[in-house]
């Protein structure tokens, strides 16, 4: 197929959607969505599905429990790292194909690791599975975000979709533990390859190719510190979360962080077509929406490790057991993830981020009447199940808030941006915010410690964010992109 140098698809279907601002979908717009959110699912799954996983892992193939860090490092590393250069070479040369290529390499990477042999295979299968989901995650996004326009109908499909990635890491959850029980480690890897090939020939078929009309030359220099920065930052963090900021590799790895994309600020004010505008990066919309993006990942990370570790330290919960109490919260989301749109559509992205903030932070700080009583159980499902429902809002909220407005040519670049949040949010709630839990003497208090911190973060970016964002209402989900400097 011939390469499309249009900024975005035009159909007929697309066209009259733009006229009437309504959210129905063709026959094909439903196919299209079903192949992006799938891929999306996938990767969101193999963030956590191999995580109980882990003990027999390092059995099987022989890994030192200081090792088995490496299995998730391994994929986090090349995932955050490459994520913004990635959404920008997909705007450059082809969303579609660079889409294609990632989904391709993922599920070759996925039996690689279904079948590993010893440490340095199964290491080999991890990297480069994190490599193809830096490839799919933002082109993935921006195929969405071109092939529906702003409004109702964009709504709708980043609310399929952000629902599929937060039930993606609770199914990961649940599924891993069985599928370890029942089959073994190496079936959670194994279930990815299966999602690969399923999605893989349905969809060049189905998806447009977009890309910039124009080709500038890719900003190396841009990208090479940008890459470097996100990589050594994720190292960094990934080793504190199990060793702490003590070690030598950890403070150099973070210095070398700050420094390189401190390089990457200076090289990007100057150069002539940048990796990442920093006119975009002044947006309101874009700046405050990242920050509540970050926010809600981090600190919902955190809640899920701390109550993980409470429900089966303190409260003395079987691994199934706790997958099913995340499992509810799973059900919740997916379920709220129907009404987001017509919520963002009635109040629009920034009131529903900002109050989808608020609700998060009021019902972490409800978990501070856990205590070691049996009973407490039902106060940790019900109460992480609802902040789950806002968090969900959040997810969605803040990914049209930092889209919305920005032209079809630097959509990669808004997706990628939104997607480097997301997993930097992932990364650093736990080692920040987590290690208060794991090194306390009694767990319970430090729980408490943990969660008090993070309602306090959670409930005052809900208010920085709505200072930031503060514009009148909008129409529909859409929100005013003004810079930062402007009034």
């Amino acid at each position: 197929m011939a390469i499309d140098t249009t900024t975005s698809p035009t159909t007929p279907e697309r066209d009259e959607r733009e006229l009437l601002g309504t959210s129905r979908m063709s026959t094909r717009d439903k196919l299209v969505l079903f192949v992006l959110c799938a891929a999306q699912f996938m990767v969101a799954l193999d963030f956590s599905v191999l995580n109980v996983a882990l003990p027999g892992l390092g059995r099987d193939l022989g890994m030192s429990r200081s090792a088995l860090q490496w299995a998730v490092t391994a994929f986090a590393l090349p995932s955050g790292g490459f994520l913004l250069l990635f959404g920008r070479i997909g705007d450059l040369y082809g969303r579609r194909k660079l889409f294609l290529t990632g989904l391709a390499l993922f599920g070759a990477a996925s039996l690689l690791a279904t079948f590993a042999w010893d440490p340095a295979s199964f290491l080999a299968g991890r990297a480069v599975q994190g490599l193809a989901a830096a490839a799919i995650v933002p082109t993935g996004m921006s195929l969405l975000t071109t092939t529906f326009p702003e409004g109702p109908a964009r709504d709708r499909a980043l609310g399929i979709s952000g629902t599929l990635l937060s039930l993606g890491f609770t199914v990961g959850m649940v599924s891993g533990g069985v599928l370890t029980d029942a089959f073994g480690w190496r079936s959670t890897m194994g279930l990815l390859s299966v999602f690969a090939l399923i999605v893989l020939p349905s969809a060049p078929g189905l998806l447009p190719e977009s890309r910039t009309p124009d080709r500038p030359r890719l900003d190396v220099p841009g990208a090479i510190t940008v890459t470097g920065g996100l990589l050594s930052l994720i190292y960094a963090l990934s080793t504190a979360a199990d060793h702490g900021f003590g070690r030598a590799d950890v403070l150099t790895t973070l210095a070398a962080g700050a420094l390189l994309l401190t390089a990457f600020v200076i090289v990007e004010s100057r150069a002539g077509a940048p990796l990442v505008s920093l006119p975009m990066l002044r947006r309101r919309t874009v700046a405050w929406g990242n920050v509540g993006g970050l926010v809600t990942f981090s600190m919902m990370s955190t809640v899920i490790f701390v109550l993980t570790l409470y429900l089966q330290e303190t409260l003395r919960l079987s691994a199934f057991e706790t997958g099913l109490v995340f499992g509810v919260q799973g059900v919740l989301s997916a379920g709220a993830g129907t009404y987001a749109p017509k919520v963002i559509g009635r109040f629009g992205a920034r009131r529903t981020l900002v109050g989808s903030l608020a609700g998060q932070g009021v019902l972490i700080a409800a978990l501070l009447g856990l205590n070691a009583h049996p009973w407490s159980v039902w106060l940790a499902t019900a109460a992480v199940s609802l902040a789950g429902v806002c968090h969900l809002g959040a997810i969605i909220s803040y990914g049209l808030t930092v889209t919305s407005g920005v032209p079809d040519e630097e959509q990669g670049l808004a997706t990628g941006l939104v997607t480097s949040t997301q997993q930097v949010g992932i990364t650093v709630g736990i080692p920040l915010l987590g290690v208060l839990a794991t090194t306390s003497d009694d767990l319970l208090s430090g729980v408490h410690t943990v969660l008090a911190l993070d309602a306090a973060i959670v409930l005052a970016a809900a208010v920085l964010v709505g200072l930031g964002l503060r514009t009148g209402r909008p129409a529909s989900g859409a929100v005013e992109a003004k810079p930062l400097g402007s009034r």
